[in-house]
């Protein structure tokens, strides 16, 4: 005889069933079948691909004159540097 018998499951089932009532189990049942669902239903979402939008034609850039803002690229120039601080024992 083991956690895994009949009887024991059987007496569980029981308790279970005396202390919260066939009315909240039924609702917890179907509340966590609702649960299920809409998992599965996320997850069916997910795995297709999503719509893309329409893909509108650029426009092309308007000329300006050599060295203004909107002829230079987008990036930041930065130097990371290593700063070590010596151990202190209190």
């Amino acid at each position: 005889m083991g956690i895994f018998d009949w009887k024991h499951w059987i007496v569980i089932l029981v308790v279970v069933v005396l202390v919260f009532g066939t009315k909240k189990l039924k609702g917890l049942g179907s509340d966590v079948g609702e649960s299920i669902k809409g998992f599965r239903k996320a997850m069916n979402d997910d795995e297709k691909p999503a719509e893309q939008p329409p893909v509108q034609p650029q426009q092309p850039p308007q000329a300006t004159p050599q060295g203004s803002p909107l002829n230079q690229p987008h990036t930041i120039d930065a130097q990371a540097h290593k700063v070590e601080e010596p151990i202190r024992k209190d």
